[in-house]
């Protein structure tokens, strides 16, 4: 964990609260048995002689106090601890898993493309339903325990697949490159509705909504709704509702229909290869080349190998 080193042994800095407890030493005294978290891992901690209640799970606090061994373990010993305010200097992204690009800056460069379109009626179907979603979708994950988990993990998620179908539009030049692009940036959309979110702004569940309907169906409701409200041809946009319904693939993974025309099935595949890619990369990067990881239930419980010869970090390029 990133603790800025003090005199006297002493360290101290902003951690999130993975779990706390006030519990009873057997002296009968109370103390706080917690765990901290950053970005680089976790560390049980005690705070004792404590009187109050527990602080609460996903909250930032700050810490101070000294790294002890306990059972061969570190373990922080906490001497002093205070709820983070608004006015503390620290970055939420050292805290919790987060794109190594920001939401924001990839929410640019995909409206960028948007601009340029020649389809009038993708082009403001599309600006339409991204506007109304700025301020989410930019530090939305894709996921709540899968691929993408992250601050910003939706955007990434969306610009890899849209890098990825730029490309094969170069090889297959008759794929309408705007239809595909259109459903590519709206496909997960409805994931922002979807999910319920922690104070941390990660996915801790899934909204009533969420649950009952699900993020393909509410996407293409959006859709719908928004090419009324423009006038957007129903056709028009029938054809990225389809490409929303239909992304998953097959019913077993959610989807009503499966995909009927190429720009749908270029979308579908290119999903499921983005997705894999980044389990491949995050199952191998825990395990030494040479060695296999642990089964990856969505990965058909495969062991994944590291063989050493191409790097495991999950890197996307996001320009030519």
């Amino acid at each position: 964990m990133n603790f800025t080193q003090l005199q006297n042994g002493l360290s101290e800095g902003f951690v999130l609260i993975k779990k706390c407890e006030v519990k009873k030493a057997k002296n009968g005294s109370s103390y706080l048995d917690l765990m901290l978290g950053d970005k680089d891992g976790e560390m049980s901690a005690k705070l004792w002689d404590f009187s109050g209640e527990a602080f609460e799970e996903e909250s930032v606090v700050k810490v101070r106090g000294s790294i002890e061994q306990y059972n061969g373990r570190d373990q922080f010993r906490i001497t002093q601890i205070r709820p983070a305010v608004p006015s503390d200097d620290y970055n939420l992204a050292d805290l919790v898993p987060a794109s190594a690009v920001g939401g924001r800056q990839i929410y640019d460069m995909l409206m960028k493309r948007v601009a340029a379109f020649n389809d009038a009626d993708l082009k403001k179907l599309v600006t339409d339903i991204m506007e109304s979603k700025k301020d989410i979708l930019v530090t939305c994950p894709a996921a709540f325990r899968l691929h993408h988990a992250m601050l910003g993990g939706l955007m990434l998620h969306t610009v890899s697949i849209v890098r990825m179908a730029e490309e094969i539009c170069k090889i297959y030049p008759n794929i309408n490159r705007e239809l595909l692009l259109s459903g590519a940036i709206l496909h997960d959309v409805a994931k922002t509705w979807e999910f319920t979110f922690s104070k941390t702004g990660l996915v801790n569940g899934y909204s009533a909504g969420g649950e009952l309907i699900g993020h393909l169906v509410e996407g293409a409701v959006w859709v719908d709704e928004a090419a009324k409200r423009l006038g957007v041809p129903q056709e028009k946009a029938q054809l990225i509702e389809h490409m929303i319904l239909s992304h998953h693939g097959v019913p077993e993974f959610g989807s009503p229909v499966r995909p009927m025309f190429l720009e749908a099935q270029i979308l579908s595949a290119l999903d499921t290869l983005d997705a894999q890619i980044f389990e491949f990369h995050s199952a191998t990067a825990k395990v030494e080349p040479g060695k296999f990881s642990d089964r990856q239930w969505s990965l058909e419980n495969r062991k994944l190998y590291n063989h050493g010869l191409s790097g495991t970090e999950h890197i996307v390029k996001l320009e030519d």
